[in-house]
């Protein structure tokens, strides 16, 4: 069952990196595909600005992935999420949990992860704070400390990070920057390169 509020809080405020899933996480599942049997992907911008304003915090975000796709690639690069961080085609996601702990030099009580089906739950089980969208398989849901209330595609990254920055005392921080007109964002090099300025949008 999910752990309670207190419990929550606890874990969320020793995350100091997130790390996710993609299919049913950043996407809704959905597998699309082009003409020429390319694949194609539909993220979530506010997922996108959430990643972006964990990283301005000083949160790391990572991608662990079991397919391979070019959309996600171009999608780490519009987030300036690096190739070191973004694993995909991962066979055992609790080795290359491990394997991006001993990246970032941190415990594993120090990573979230977020994911939404079986495959996930060896990493769920090691992550200091396991969390999942609403839409995730029965047993992932049983597993996880926090249950979003937003399906896959649909935000449940931003609900996270969200979370994560509340625990820790920051959120009400970005809001009030916000209502000021201070907020920003690191903007992504591919952003920059198609003259985005400040790459609020994500």
């Amino acid at each position: 069952m999910p752990a309670r509020t207190a419990e929550v809080d606890r874990r969320a405020r020793a995350v100091r990196a997130i790390v996710l899933d993609v299919d049913g996480v950043l996407t809704d599942a959905r597998l699309y595909y082009g003409p020429r049997g390319e694949a194609l992907k539909a993220f979530s911008a506010r997922d996108g600005f959430a990643i972006k304003l964990a990283q301005r915090e000083g949160l790391v975000v990572a991608l662990l992935s079991g397919r391979v796709a070019a959309p996600v690639r171009a999608r780490c690069r519009d987030l300036a999420i690096p190739a070191r961080l973004a694993i995909q085609g991962s066979g055992d996601k609790a080795a290359d949990l491990r394997r991006l702990a001993r990246r970032l030099g941190l415990g594993l009580t120090e990573l979230a992860f977020v994911g939404d089906d079986l495959p996930d739950l060896p990493a769920l089980v090691l992550a200091g704070l396991a969390a999942c969208p609403a839409d995730a398989s029965a047993e992932v849901i049983a597993r996880c400390h926090y249950v979003c209330s937003a399906r896959g595609g649909r935000g449940p990254v931003r609900e996270v990070i969200t979370r994560v920055l509340e625990a820790q005392g920051r959120w009400q921080r970005c809001v009030e920057a916000a209502e000021a007109g201070t907020l920003r964002v690191v903007a992504s090099d591919a952003r920059r390169s198609k003259g985005g300025r400040d790459g609020r949008r994500t």
